[in-house]
Order: C-alpha cells, then sequence, then structure tokens
C-alpha cells in the first residue's frame, strides 16, 4: 500500500472496495498488526482517538485487541473452535474484558451474560444457541455468534473482513441490516472490507476504492455508485453487481 489516508468517525461505515489483491484485506490486518510474517509496515501511523497503534509494545496492543478494536472475518467456521460450545466461546470473550462484562462474572451470571451477548446480534434463541456447537448453527447464526464475540468488549471500532461472502443472499441481507442497526445503536464505527457493491451500498456511508495498493477514489456511496470520477472506480461499478441484497431496501443505497 502506499499513500493511503482514511479517516472514520464514530457511528459511521467505512467500505474499502476493489478487486482481489488490491490491498483491502492488508489495509484491515495492518491496523491491529495482523499482517503475515513477510508483511511489514514500513511508515505511516494507525491512530486511534490519537494514539498510534502501530507504535504500541505488544502488551499494550494486545489490551487493545478485541476491547478497544475488534475483527470479524469471512468464514466463520474458521474462527469458531468447532470443539466447544459457542457459549463457551463467547464467555471466553467476554472473560478476557472484564471491564465490558462489569468485572468477571461466574456461574449463572456469566450464563446470563451470554445469552444476553446472543440476543443483542438478534439470535432468536440464546440459550440454545449457546449449547450448540458451532457445526449445529446456521452459516448466519454463526456469523451472529462471531459478531456477539467481537462485541463483547464493548470496541469503539469494528473491522469486518468481508463478513457476509460466506452467505447466501437472503442471510447475507439479515446480517447488514444488524450491522447497520449496531453502528446506530452503539455508535459503533465500522471498517468493511468487501469486493461486492450490493454489501457496500446497503451500509456504507463513505467508500474507498483501491487499486493496485492506492486509494483512486474516495467519497459518500452516493457519488461513488452514481457520479464515480476515475475510469477505475467507473469500471469497477459497471462490472460489478451491485443491487442491494433482498430485505436491504433501495432507499437505503
Amino acid at each position: 500500500m502506499d499513500g493511503v489516508s482514511l479517516s472514520l468517525a464514530a457511528g459511521r461505515t467505512l467500505a474499502v472496495v476493489g478487486e482481489s489483491g488490491c490491498g483491502k484485506s492488508a489495509l484491515a490486518l495492518s491496523v491491529l498488526r495482523l499482517l503475515p510474517p513477510a508483511g511489514r509496515v514500513q511508515a505511516g501511523r494507525v491512530l486511534l482517538d490519537g494514539e498510534d497503534l502501530l507504535a504500541l509494545p505488544p502488551a499494550a496492543l494486545r489490551s487493545v485487541r478485541g476491547r478497544r478494536v475488534a475483527m470479524v472475518f469471512q468464514e466463520p467456521m474458521t474462527s469458531l473452535n468447532p470443539m466447544l460450545r459457542v457459549g463457551d466461546q463467547v464467555a471466553e470473550a467476554l472473560l478476557a474484558h472484564p471491564g465490558a462484562a462489569g468485572g468477571r462474572p461466574r456461574g449463572q451470571a456469566l450464563r446470563a451474560r451470554v445469552e444476553a451477548a446472543l440476543g443483542d446480534v438478534r439470535i432468536a434463541d440464546p440459550a440454545r444457541a449457546a449449547d450448540a456447537y458451532p457445526h449445529q448453527l446456521s452459516g448466519g447464526m454463526r456469523q451472529r455468534a462471531m459478531l456477539a464475540m467481537a462485541l463483547a468488549g464493548d470496541p469503539a471500532l469494528l473491522i469486518a473482513d468481508e463478513p457476509t461472502t460466506a452467505l447466501d443472499v437472503t442471510v447475507q441481507a439479515g446480517v447488514l441490516r444488524l450491522l447497520r442497526e449496531l453502528t446506530d445503536d452503539l455508535g459503533l464505527a465500522v471498517l468493511l472490507v468487501t469486493h461486492d457493491l450490493g454489501v457496500m451500498s446497503a451500509v456504507a456511508d463513505t467508500v474507498a476504492v483501491m487499486r493496485n495498493g492506492v486509494v483512486v477514489e474516495h467519497g459518500s456511496r452516493y457519488q461513488v455508485i452514481r457520479d464515480p470520477q476515475t475510469a477505475y472506480a467507473r469500471e469497477l461499478v459497471e462490472s460489478l453487481p451491485h443491487t442491494p441484497p433482498p430485505g436491504v431496501g433501495e432507499e437505503d443505497a
């Protein structure tokens, strides 16, 4: 990446879009210094409330991961432990961030917090979901469970890397509505990485179009979709499907 400069306020969603290999996922991973061993940041800053995350020592960075900045990945089955019940995994997230959970709850108090966390992400039967193993839940419910774990620390920023790609289109719509509701209700800032302009148009406030590690266009979702200013952004809009998923109204796009 070269010369990328973006900002994101509380209660807003910034979508980073572009073709495969353009650098959008590398951008998201660099925020929490999760780049693979071959990747490194040579220059620049990642500021969270004025604090440079790239300059933090490892121990301080661990307190940021999950607590102030959380991340949800594309395929929940690669993130959830197949050997543990979903409720145990949500409980682990709550215990890792005791400040957000009001201390370290135990026993029935912890169980109540787990079910509340699952209910907050609109899982209809939190008790049943908590007792299930990941393979016993649908793809949409697994992704909601991942969101519950990510939100356990009451983060200021949620990074969502292609969070709906593995879901069918109707389930995708429900997860997108949930993301939008969480942004509004919690004042959450969301950095959304996606190649799908339909996803982007459903939830984003602003859009950054990347190509070859460079942001070639940055503006509101309306401007980027309806009046792209660069040839590449125009080609991207014309070549990719960008109809909002069913259940996400055209007025939202």
